[in-house]
C-alpha cells in the first residue's frame, strides 16, 4: 500500500467548493477524480497511522479530511448521488480510524469534518436511486458508514431499510423463484420488466446479479458494496454473514469469480450478447473478493473453493480507485471480532 501514489507522503490535496460529475465523471467532469483520490489517500494513510503509528501518517490523513471539510459545498450533475458514494464511503473509513485512535485531530476539525458529512454528503445519498444497482447499493454503505460516524441512529436505520430492499433485487437465489425480486422503489412490477431489467430470461443458478450481462466490473462495484456493508453491521453488532444477505454475497463471489477463472460461459447465460460476459480488465477488474471471502470462508468456515482460487491470485488487492482499496491488507486471514 505504501507503493501507492495515493500514500505518498508528498501528495496534496486537491479540495473543490462544488464536484460536478456527470456520466463517466465527465460533463464537466470538476472534481470527480481529485475528490476521490483525496478521500482513498486520507483511508491509506489512516491505515498506516493505524499500523505503524508514525505520526506522519496521521497528519497527512488529517490535512485532506481537513482541506475538504473546509472547502466543499455541493455534487452537482448527474452522477452527483454516484460521487457522493463513492467518496463518502472511504472518508467514513478514514475518519472512524482517524477519530478513535489519538491521532492528533483537534475537536473543532472533528465537528467540521462532521458538518460536511451532514450537510454536503449525506442528504445526496439518503434517499436511494433507481438507477443501476451498483448505485444504490454504494450510496448506502456511506451513509451506513457516515452514520456510524455521526452516532446517527435515525439515517444509519434508513439506510439499512434501504440495503435490505435492494440486496435482494441486486443478487439472485433460485430460492427466489423463477425471476429475481425488484426493489421496492424500482417500479418494476412483472418478470418480464425484471428479466428486461437484468438482461438475462432465465435464472437456473444462484449468484447471478442483476448487473451480470452489463459486465463483471460493475457487479463487483455492487458484491464489494454489500460486502462492506455486512461488515460494518457486523462491527455494529448485526451479523448479516450469517443471513439471507450473507448467502447472497457467497454465491455471488462463487458465481463471478468461476468465469474470472476461465470456465465456459453457460449458454443461457447473457442470450443477448450471444452468450458471452464481460470480465472487463481479467482477474483484476475483480479485486472484491476478500471482504466476503474472509468472513464467510475465514470466520465461518464455508467452502469457496472458486472464490478463494480468485483471491489468491488477485494478491495483493490494489483496489479500484473508486472506493475500494488494500483489501488484502486489511482483511486476509482477520479472524478479528
Amino acid at each position: 500500500m505504501l507503493a501507492d501514489p495515493l500514500a505518498s507522503s508528498t501528495r496534496s490535496p486537491r479540495p473543490f467548493q462544488t464536484v460536478a460529475c456527470g456520466s463517466g465523471s465527465e460533463n464537466p467532469g470538476d472534481g470527480c477524480h481529485e475528490e476521490r483520490e483525496d478521500a482513498l489517500a486520507a483511508y491509506a494513510n489512516a491505515l498506516a497511522w493505524y499500523i505503524s503509528g508514525t505520526q506522519s501518517y496521521a497528519s497527512k490523513a488529517i490535512s485532506y479530511m481537513n482541506a475538504w471539510a473546509r472547502n466543499i459545498k455541493d455534487h452537482t450533475a448527474s452522477n452527483a448521488p454516484l460521487q457522493t458514494g463513492w467518496s463518502g464511503a472511504s472518508w467514513a473509513r478514514a475518519a472512524e480510524i482517524i477519530r478513535y485512535s489519538n491521532a492528533g485531530w483537534s475537536s473543532s476539525d472533528i465537528t467540521a469534518f462532521e458538518n460536511m458529512l451532514r450537510n454536503v454528503y449525506l442528504p445526496k445519498i439518503i434517499g436511494g436511486s433507481n438507477a443501476n444497482g451498483n448505485w444504490e447499493l454504494v450510496m448506502m454503505e456511506a451513509a451506513q458508514g457516515i452514520s456510524v460516524f455521526l452516532n446517527d441512529a435515525s439515517s444509519y436505520d434508513k439506510a439499512m431499510n434501504k440495503f435490505f430492499g435492494r440486496a435482494p433485487a441486486y443478487v439472485y437465489l433460485t430460492s427466489d423463484g423463477s425471476c429475481p425480486k425488484a426493489a421496492p422503489s424500482s417500479g418494476l412490477t412483472s418478470c418480464s420488466q425484471v428479466q428486461s431489467y437484468w438482461d438475462q430470461d432465465t435464472f437456473p443458478e444462484n449468484g447471478i446479479a442483476q448487473e451480470t450481462c452489463r459486465d463483471f466490473r460493475h457487479t463487483g462495484y455492487g458484491i464489494a458494496s454489500m460486502s462492506h456493508i455486512a461488515e460494518t453491521s457486523k462491527i455494529q453488532g448485526s451479523d448479516l454473514w450469517t443471513t439471507d444477505v450473507g448467502t447472497r454475497i457467497r454465491y455471488a463471489l462463487g458465481f463471478h469469480s468461476k468465469f474470472e477463472l476461465g470456465a465456459p460461459v453457460p449458454s443461457w447465460l447473457c442470450v443477448n450478447h450471444r452468450g458471452s460476459v464481460d470480465l472487463g480488465n481479467g482477474k483484476r477488474d475483480f479485486e472484491i473478493t476478500e471482504v466476503g471471502y474472509n468472513a464467510l470462508n475465514g470466520r465461518l468456515g464455508i467452502s469457496m473453493t472458486n472464490t478463494g482460487t480468485l483471491t489468491e491470485q488477485n494478491r495483493p488487492a490494489r483496489g479500484n480507485t473508486l472506493f475500494v482499496g488494500w483489501e488484502t491488507l486489511t482483511h486476509a486471514s482477520n479472524s478479528a471480532f
